[in-house]
């Protein structure tokens, strides 16, 4: 055939492909997001951000170190990360051309008479015939209009988007796991604070039962400081049931058995210490922080790629293949030099009449993007959101185990206060009683809100995208 009609048809379907419209425009600006925090401490310290974390306490180290190295959780989101780069890897070599390799071995038989009457003579058809085969076969597409560069670019943000989201359930375990460690410490801060309510309570009615059996004072008195006692005991009770809460959540966590972090968690805390003053941080870092914003941001990215790729199927898609083997009729015959056989072909293809088809493939790639982008969106608000609470959290949580603090000092004084008057005879035991039941349970109170005011910077350090761990 001529090159001419060939290179006219080419030009032909050529055109097919081009006659339809541009790619939809899906806007997505970047969300505008405010020059500082509202609730950000005024001049923040430039501390470290994992500061914020109990990195010096033993427990935390430990069971941060085995939950990183065998949590389920954290395994299944690595599992994600290596099938996205295993899609990529695919996505490149299809960019590549597919070479093989094929042998065979055929046997036919052929009926003479399908020939119809007598051959000329001297010609003699061979009814049965076997050939031996083996070819190697090469095919490339030359991408001309770039549908698999777009596929590529789709594959490789898919991989971007589960790096990220693998690194955001990192940081949510790691944030749990510091969360627990804090409640553990805060518990046994309660617990101290409560055994030494019990044994003031315990003084008091020790001292109420004397009176009574002196004539001193009724047995109400006793009744009352034996019941302030018994609240004691109630509140320590209930702590254990704290205990066994963090402990199933360590487990599920850290897949651990309980036993391994009773063993952790007994390690001997820090020294305490006033915590770290929250960094400064802006909103726009967020943006580079968050993994959920990153995991977002590449999906969005990967719509975007997969939107180019549906456009790129309306134009017409190339094919370059070639063969080159050895055919014989017989085995001996397999590498002579009149065995060798190959071909050289290119085609072109493209749509013509599929009533919409492309087109609607189209409109539901821009519709992914779009939802994409409101993702994205939701994604950056969720985390302003997040981390402008979790400065107020602190701020508030701050204040509020200062107050508990000075709360329980003025309780105290005034109990001991209450005693000493008590003894001078300026006083009388229920005045005694009363102060000593005011300051029962405010030193609970305060270890309960110094607890709350260290959580509130573990939920800082993970609304801020976390630190280097």
């Amino acid at each position: 055939m001529r090159p001419g009609p060939l290179l006219a048809a080419a030009s032909a379907l050529t055109l097919v492909g081009c006659v339809a419209g541009p790619v939809p425009n899906i806007a997505t600006p970047p969300p505008e997001l405010p020059g500082r925090f509202l609730y950000a401490p005024e001049g923040g310290t430039a501390v470290a951000l994992d500061a914020l974390l109990p990195a010096s306490d033993p427990a935390f180290a430990a069971l941060s170190a085995q939950a990183l190295a065998a949590s389920p959780t954290l395994g299944e989101a690595a599992a994600r990360v290596e099938q996205a780069r295993a899609g990529a890897s695919r996505a490149a070599a299809e960019r590549l051309p597919n070479v093989g390799a094929n042998a065979a071995v055929t046997g036919s038989r052929t009926n003479p008479a399908q020939f119809g009457g007598t051959l000329p003579p001297g010609i003699n058809v061979d009814a049965e015939r076997v050939s031996y085969a083996t070819n190697l076969t090469a095919r490339w597409d030359p991408d001309i209009f770039g549908r698999l560069r777009a596929q590529e670019r789709a594959a490789l943000a898919r991989t971007d988007a589960a790096d990220a989201t693998a690194r955001g359930v990192r940081l949510a375990l790691i944030a749990e796991i510091a969360a627990s460690v804090v409640d553990w410490r805060t518990l046994a801060a309660r617990e101290t604070a409560l055994r030494e309510d019990l044994d003031s309570a315990e003084s008091l009615a020790r001292l109420s039962e004397v009176r009574e059996r002196a004539g001193l004072a009724p047995d109400f008195d006793r009744v009352r400081a034996e019941s302030s006692a018994a609240t004691s005991r109630s509140r320590l009770a209930a702590l254990e049931s704290e205990r066994v809460r963090l402990i199933g959540r360590l487990v599920t966590l850290t897949a651990q058995d309980a036993a391994e972090l009773r063993s952790a968690l007994a390690l001997t805390p820090p020294t305490p210490s006033e915590p770290a003053a929250p960094p400064a941080a802006l909103p726009s870092q967020l943006l580079v922080n968050r993994p959920d914003v990153l995991a977002a941001a590449a999906a969005l990215a990967a719509e975007d790629a997969e939107l180019a790729a549906a456009a790129r199927r309306r134009f017409p898609a190339f094919d370059l293949s070639a063969t080159i083997g050895l055919l014989a009729f017989g085995p001996g015959n397999l590498f002579d030099a009149e065995s060798v056989v190959g071909s050289l072909a290119a085609s072109v293809a493209a749509p013509l009449l599929d009533f919409g088809r492309i087109e609607s493939e189209i409109d539901g790639a821009a519709a992914e993007k779009k939802a994409a982008f409101e993702a994205y969106r939701g994604a950056v608000y969720a985390a302003l959101g997040d981390a402008e609470a979790a400065y107020g959290l602190v701020a508030a949580s701050e204040r509020e185990a200062t107050a508990a603090a000075e709360e329980a000092a003025k309780l105290r004084r005034a109990a001991q206060l209450a005693e000493m008057r008590q003894r001078a005879g300026l006083a009388d035991f229920l005045t005694v009683l009363e102060a000593r039941r005011a300051a029962d349970a405010s030193g609970e109170r305060a270890a309960s809100a110094r607890g709350r005011a260290l959580r509130a910077r573990v939920v800082l350090w993970q609304a801020l995208g976390g630190g280097g761990r």
